[in-house]
């Protein structure tokens, strides 16, 4: 499964040169994750409803090409792997086809306790076959 979420730069994204500010991208990439989720049936809140919380616990970007003001953007996102209690998503930020910028991103889930705690059979299943690690 892949979603992919439109994004326009907006002016108040940018660094002083005019380039799409780097913590900007951690946000972009937060939105393609969260459609994706949606796409499976799974809302943020709706986890959270079931006590699970999906936590970042890595992240690693890299920036290939600036995006200025006004670029018309495309975040996609697809899980690389499932784990018991953690997803790996992997995830490009394009303008056309130009990457602009890649991230691999750890997402555990804990309970409301902070233990890490398994992630839903359905979920699983919703996501198809990205390398469940049992």
């Amino acid at each position: 499964m892949r979603s992919q979420v439109p994004v326009k730069v907006r002016f108040f994204e940018l660094d002083p040169y005019g380039h799409v500010n780097h913590a900007v991208y951690v946000q972009y990439f937060e939105v393609g994750r969260i459609e994706l989720l949606e796409m499976a049936g799974f809302s943020m809140m709706g986890l959270r409803d079931q006590g699970i919380r999906m936590v970042v616990t890595d992240l690693e970007s890299r920036f290939l090409h600036a995006a200025v003001g006004g670029d018309d953007l495309v975040v996609e996102t697809e899980v690389a792997e499932v784990r018991r209690a953690s997803l790996r998503f992997v995830q490009r930020v394009l303008r056309g086809d130009v990457v602009v910028a890649t991230q691999r991103t750890t997402a555990a889930t804990i309970d409301e306790e902070g233990r890490p705690t398994r992630i839903p059979p359905a979920l699983v299943v919703a996501l198809g076959p990205a390398g469940l690690d049992a």
